[in-house]
């Protein structure tokens, strides 16, 4: 007998990690001021999700996102180094898949249309409130 035979209860007949994958609620922070990522990380903790990791530049966040698999990325436009955060996204959307929501402080056109080419799960301007986050937040999450 397999170990999936033992199994009883919701991951019963599922291979080992389709469950977690099935459940993902994990979210990657992608933010280069560390307190804005800290407030975001509470933010997402008092929704009763967890956040797999927090990163600053777009090559960090591209390897946590292919490292925990998030099902969301809050994306923050302005990054450390010389790649920003559509550069992130588009990386993190063709390698794992990830909804992408991005976090700006600019209305700029240019900066809207860079955005519109990964097609966003949503676009959150700051500052934002807990209840605009949880909203995209549950939306990406199909909640």
């Amino acid at each position: 007998m397999t170990d999936m035979a033992h199994k009883s209860g919701p991951g019963a007949g599922l291979p080992d990690g389709a469950l977690n994958m099935a459940l993902n609620r994990h979210i990657l922070v992608v933010e280069d001021e560390f307190l804005i990522a800290q407030g975001l990380c509470m933010q997402i903790e008092d929704m009763g999700l967890s956040v797999c990791g927090t990163a600053a530049s777009a090559d960090e966040a591209v390897a946590l996102a292919e490292e925990f698999r998030p099902a969301v990325v809050l994306m923050d436009m302005r990054l450390q180094g010389e790649k920003d955060g559509v550069d992130a996204a588009l990386d993190i959307h063709y390698r794992v898949g990830s909804k992408v929501i991005f976090i700006t402080g600019s209305r700029e056109p240019a900066t809207m249309a860079r955005i519109q080419l990964d097609h966003p799960a949503a676009v959150l301007f700051k500052p934002i409130s807990d209840g605009q986050l949880n909203l995209a937040i549950l939306k990406a999450l199909n909640l």
